[in-house]
């Protein structure tokens, strides 16, 4: 489709429209180095490790699925690796990938638009994000009607063209739409979101019907029985503390022995700022409110040393090795990941040898990693060294090396 250009004199606001120009065709030339990649690291053939319980088990590489219906599948470790080359998670490296994968295989026209530089890439992606769940009829509907005016396209033009595609496809609509509505129920407790609300977490969900109607009903109980208790309280507060009592109550019944809520202070520093894990900054009162809030038992830690080195001859770090490792670097080492410690194996950075001829498990040693970039450290060719307490050089199987230093990210203890 042939566009008109305005001819600029101004050399300013001509060099900007160049540059715009270049940033669009730079995206379009990721996107497609993106489908290259997964082509040339097609979805591995393995053999599932099945236990004797019946689970399954993954150490090794996996393939992964990442676009819809006829696109193919990738190797799991090259999309880390990909990521890590253009500086990005794994899990934003999967999302670019799997649209590049689902433009290029399943809407061919959009493709070659994209690759003109005539549709951005970040427009191209809320199309793929609709797409993908449709059977290859829908999607090579959407393609054909949406590629020619995608670029001057609406975000609500875009669901209805997919909308519509569902209607075209009507032998399968109604599969789609049983899959559909089963992945709808959801419950969501944004605890990332809660140091945009002064500590208050947002809380939101879709729940069938009777799951929701037992809720309700546990609240109203809860916030009548709450009343004379608390008189002064408005009836939605009375109705979230309700809610704060059944979580308790449940836990309690399910074996959950206590809510841990991790907190570090310097007392020395001289302000009432209390540093607390997975949420931020907050202040000394409102974690005196949190400890008068439903808590059972408050407990204050001594100060650990991160400095020091904590040794065990067995293979499984000791609990205050494990404490020490994650408040040194609270995420995971590996090249742009974000995932929390407390849930990251406890890597040994040379492998241990219970014969002494490996690593020992020893706090240098020891190091965190989530389970995917352990799996990758373990079997897909990465290595890695430490190069201080919160710097890590890693090398990957391509032979690149990226630094990887936490130190800002490091938790003041002391």
């Amino acid at each position: 489709m042939a566009r008109r250009t305005a001819t600029l004199t101004d050399p300013v606001l001509a060099a900007a429209r160049d540059a715009a120009h270049a940033e669009v065709m730079a995206a379009a030339r990721k996107f497609e180095l993106a489908a290259t990649w997964a082509a040339m690291h097609p979805a591995p053939v393995t053999d599932p490790v099945v236990t004797a319980t019946g689970v399954v088990e993954m150490y090794g590489d996996q393939p992964v699925t990442l676009a819809g219906e006829g696109a193919p599948g990738m190797s799991e470790f090259a999309v880390a690796e990909f990521a890590a080359a253009i500086g990005i998670s794994t899990r934003a490296g999967r999302d670019l990938i799997g649209a590049a994968l689902e433009c290029r295989h399943r809407l061919p026209r959009t493709w070659a638009r994209v690759m003109a530089g005539e549709v951005p890439v970040w427009k191209v992606r809320r199309l793929t994000e609709q797409t993908h769940r449709l059977p290859p009829p829908g999607a090579a509907y959407v393609d054909r009607h949406l590629a020619p005016v995608l670029d001057s396209c609406s975000f609500a033009q875009i669901e209805r063209a997919v909308e519509t595609a569902c209607a075209q496809t009507e032998d399968e609509k109604a599969e789609l739409d049983r899959l559909d509505a089963a992945a709808t129920e959801f419950f969501q407790v944004r605890l990332g979101d809660a140091h945009l609300n002064h500590g208050r977490v947002p809380v939101d969900g879709l729940l069938d019907y009777p799951v929701a109607l037992a809720l309700e009903q546990a609240l109203q109980a809860g916030s009548h029985h709450l009343l004379t208790e608390h008189p002064d309280l408005s009836l939605d507060q009375r109705r979230a503390l309700a809610l704060g009592h059944l979580a308790a109550s449940g836990s309690e019944s399910a074996g959950v022995a206590e809510v841990v809520v991790y907190a570090h202070h310097t007392p020395a520093e001289g302000h009432g700022i209390v540093d607390v894990e997975k949420l931020g900054h907050t202040t000394i009162e409102q974690l005196t409110d949190w400890c008068r809030h439903l808590a059972t038992r408050v407990t204050i830690r001594p100060v650990l040393d991160l400095g020091a080195e904590l040794t065990t001859d067995a293979y499984t770090p000791t609990v205050l090795q494990r404490e020490q490792a994650v408040l040194t670097n609270p995420t995971c080492v590996f090249a742009h990941c974000a995932r929390s410690a407390r849930g990251c194996d406890l890597d040994h950075i040379e492998p241990w040898d219970p014969s002494g001829a490996g690593g020992a498990t020893t706090s240098w040693n020891l190091a965190p990693l989530c389970r995917l970039h352990h799996r990758m450290k373990t079997h897909g060719h990465w290595t890695y060294r430490r190069l201080t307490r919160t710097r890590f050089e890693w090398t990957s199987p391509s032979g690149d090396v990226y630094d990887v230093d936490r130190t800002l990210t490091r938790r003041r203890t002391r």
